[in-house]
């Protein structure tokens, strides 16, 4: 009386805990949530599952999953101080464990074991540590999975099998006192493997050799090869049990062997202490925010410089799904950029879902329709809408130009590039970044070796696409974060960290006053340029890159007028005197005499011949026009004739002839049936709405406060409608049912019972099968009962239900506080 019974079993272990501990075990493995368990039992059922066990020891920490791994080739159940011991060591080795590591250790040991007993890897006392079952049975020692510890078998393992007349062989060799019983023998095999003393006085007379292979074999893997004829040091350690047969050219060193060799140490080289994240530079802040607010910039320009690519359609999707090499090469050079990081561009866009497929027969990609809205928003609002979308992405420009598990290519846009583990690598690199002071760029490889502390389970395993995945995802989000100018020369900005902390709004804040304002005006040059000093208003950039060709970029960017680019404006329904008119109201500069004859000479010619649909023709009101492309040898190929004085007629379609006529240096225009000049303009393709593609989750959702308050509370009723006690039915009553199994009464006795229930206001258990058929057991308080239903409240599901009486298989009344 008065004193705490010990948890049994993992269910008992889990009843004990308070409902804030169940719902920590909820957060930290959602996996059990789906679907929410009936009660306790099932909750513990579930979380003894090898899915959900490696799900779990997927996500701990280097510590905490040495902890484990010490827990599985620990006597189970385990005291604490043995466990520890198999940590630190037993202090006997020489000063090879120091002593601020066996500090650390023991600082370090009770969080490691709280986070293995939230997630219910771990139950039971101090005294009576116990690793799940499946767990062990994950990192415990096998020939097939060699332990992580890299320690093998224990003796009583090893000997299981073995022959007494053997067993009383290796007593004999080791001077231990010979015993007919194999169990005292292994005993006495085991004591001397575990005493200090004793072993080390049977190692001082082991062979030079013998201890050279004991050293082999002493950090694992514990298993070797041996032949029918042993060599003498390998017979030696055999005849004294130090070496065990697993078959008939197998040999293990035992574990009690191998830890006095390791001075009782499970692991080479603990590690209870996260490494620390070193600086690799050390920046002005002010200079940090500057370099990336210049690279978000540059950022925004190259990702409208890409709509504008693919403004009047884009590339042709692949059958297989994604961009051809060759596209990619192709926006690459538009870009200015090398083929991976035009890759990271146009992935990113598509992520925000400003790129999709219009869904037609000839398929392609194309902006969609929100890249217009996305072009209207202010430059910090783009960027942010491209950053969070950045960090929520599971796509990985980075696996492009790679191959799959069976060797194909992977392409840019295609279906295989999502790692549902990307989010979580970039958000956490980023928050390493956050650690650090202001202005200070990390090393990279100290925060490797960080994320590998962190999650060493997870992507450490070597995949087709190489190995370590998770610290690839890592060194593909520093350089995609530096393109974005999430960073500036290395560390992280200022209106990142507000991204991350406080969200978008005060991102942009801070982000704005280090953004260029864009301009109204341009500088005109005599050499038939345009310098834009700066970014410029969206109407003055669109008309701008109608009217002339980027030549460089940069701070400034310099735009050429050529006669192409003319007649490309006047192509798109612009007159002459508009682009006079425009280039004067526009420049900071007056109009170059060279452009202004430039722009008259093109719109004088522009349309003085006129392409149509024959197959295809040609109208001019000036017969030599017509007289000197008939004998020019390069419209051959149009197989042109001579239809009336002033017409051609071509056998190709109207577009090919526009373009053929044009190299051959005239400016033919494009007319309509009806005899009206056809005016092109820019940007007018654009796919039907689309949304951004849906990252791919790693796991389960993490859930909210208000479902694991729901799901704890129907965990706990259900736990109550499975262990509360129940009334014996009278002798020879058709209600008696096993444990565990659903009440059985006939329809009368159940519409008795639960009619009585009502009047009383009392609590019965019914068993219920629904309309799916599925069965389950449930405690209700009936309200009121008629036409066939039954009113209640069910303490299981915590609220008021309505159940027909000829579903419920059958009803017992509650044992009073006391009886059972």
């Amino acid at each position: 009386m008065g004193t705490t019974t010990p948890p049994r079993t993992l269910a008992e272990a889990l009843r004990a805990r308070g409902d804030e501990s169940l719902a920590g075990l909820l957060r930290a493995r959602p996996d059990l949530l789906n679907p929410v368990p009936n009660d306790i039992t099932q909750l513990a059922t579930r979380a003894g599952t090898r899915a959900s066990v490696v799900r779990a020891l997927e996500h701990l920490d280097r510590f905490a999953l040495q902890t484990a791994e010490a827990l599985a080739v620990a006597p189970d159940p385990a005291p604490y101080d043995t466990l520890l011991s198999l940590l630190t060591g037993d202090g006997l080795d020489d000063g090879e464990q120091r002593d601020d590591v066996g500090a650390a250790i023991t600082a370090a040991l009770p969080g490691a074991l709280a986070t293995l007993r939230e997630q219910a890897l771990v139950w039971g006392e101090d005294d009576r540590l116990r690793l799940v079952r499946t767990a062990r049975e994950l990192l415990a020692p096998s020939p097939q999975h060699p332990s992580p510890t890299g320690l093998g078998p224990t003796v009583a393992e090893a000997t299981a099998g073995m022959s007494p007349g053997r067993l009383q062989e290796i007593l004999a060799e080791t001077g231990l006192p010979a015993t007919h019983d194999p169990v005292s023998a292994v005993a006495a095999l085991s004591a001397l493997f575990t005493d200090r003393t004793r072993m080390a006085e049977l190692l001082d007379t082991a062979p030079v050799e013998a201890l050279s292979v004991l050293d082999r074999l002493v950090w694992g893997p514990p298993y070797g090869e041996v032949t029918p004829n042993p060599t003498p040091p390998v017979k030696w350690l055999r005849d004294r049990g130090l070496l065990l047969p697993v078959s008939t050219r197998t040999v293990v060193l035992p574990r009690e062997a191998a830890l006095h060799l390791r001075a009782g140490r499970a692991h080479r080289v603990p590690e209870p202490v996260p490494p620390v994240v070193a600086a690799a530079a050390e920046r002005d802040p002010q200079a940090v925010d500057r370099a990336a607010a210049g690279q978000a910039f540059m950022a925004l320009s190259t990702v409208e410089e890409l709509l504008k690519l693919w403004d009047g359609g884009g590339p042709t999707i692949l059958r297989a799904g994604g961009l051809s090499v060759r596209e990619l090469k192709r926006a690459a050079a538009a870009l200015d950029v090398t083929e991976p990081v035009a890759a990271f561009w146009i992935e990113l866009a598509y992520g925000a879902g400003l790129l999709a497929s219009d869904g037609e027969t000839d398929e392609r990609y194309a902006p969609t329709p929100a890249s217009d809205e996305w072009l209207d928003l202010s430059a910090k609002d783009r960027w942010t809408h491209l950053a969070t979308a950045w960090l929520a992405a599971t796509r990985t420009p980075g696996l492009v130009g790679g191959q799959d598990a069976k060797g194909r290519a992977l392409s840019a846009l295609g279906p295989e590039l999502d790692r549902s583990a990307a989010p979580d690598v970039r958000r956490r690199v980023l928050a390493l970044f956050a650690e650090l002071p202001p202005g200070t760029a990390p090393e990279a490889e100290t925060l490797l070796r960080r994320l590998r502390w962190e999650r060493p389970l997870r992507g450490s395993a070597p995949t087709a696409e190489g190995s370590d995945l998770r610290s690839r995802l890592a060194l593909w989000t520093i350089n995609e974060a530096e393109l974005l100018g999430i960073t500036g020369r290395g560390a992280l900005a200022a209106h990142t960290r507000a991204l991350l902390d406080e969200g978008e709004d005060t991102a942009a804040a801070l982000l704005s006053p280090l953004l260029p304002e864009p301009l109204d005006h341009v500088l005109l040059q005599a050499d038939l340029t345009a310098v834009a000093p700066g970014p410029l208003e969206r109407p003055l950039a669109d008309m701008l890159s109608v009217l002339a060709d980027v030549e460089s970029k940069g701070g400034a960017t310099v735009y050429r007028f050529t006669p192409g680019s003319v007649r490309r404006a006047l192509d798109a329904g612009q007159a002459a005197s508009d682009l006079h008119a425009f280039l004067a109201a526009h420049s900071r500069t007056p109009v170059p005499q060279p452009l202004s004859y430039l722009i008259d000479d093109v719109a004088r010619r522009h349309g003085h011949l006129r392409i149509g649909a024959a197959s295809a023709y040609v109208r001019c009101d000036d017969e030599a026009v017509l007289n000197e492309i008939l004998a020019d040898r390069r419209s051959t190929g149009l197989r042109l004739r001579r239809l009336a004085p002033t017409v051609l007629a071509a056998q190709a379609d109207p577009g090919s002839l526009l373009e053929a006529l044009r190299d051959m240096g005239y400016a033919p225009a494009a007319e309509s049936a009806e005899g009206d000049v056809l005016i092109t303009r820019a940007g007018a393709r654009r796919t039907p709405p689309r949304t951004p593609p849906v990252p791919v989750p790693e796991g389960p959702p993490t859930p909210d406060d208000t479902l694991l308050g729901a799901a704890v509370r129907a965990i706990r009723a259900g736990d109550t409608a499975a262990t509360v006690a129940r009334k014996e039915p009278p002798e020879g009553a058709t209600g008696s049912a096993p444990s565990g199994t659903l009440p059985r009464t006939t329809p009368a006795e159940t519409l008795a019972t639960v009619q009585a229930a009502a009047m009383t206001g009392s609590t019965v258990w019914i068993g219920y099968v629904n309309a799916d058929g599925a069965a389950s057991q449930r405690v209700i308080a009936p309200v009121r009962v008629e036409g066939g239903f039954v009113t209640a409240y069910d303490h299981t599901a915590d609220e008021v239900r309505t159940y027909p009486l000829h579903r419920i298989t059958g009803v017992a009344e509650l044992a009073e506080e006391g009886e059972g």
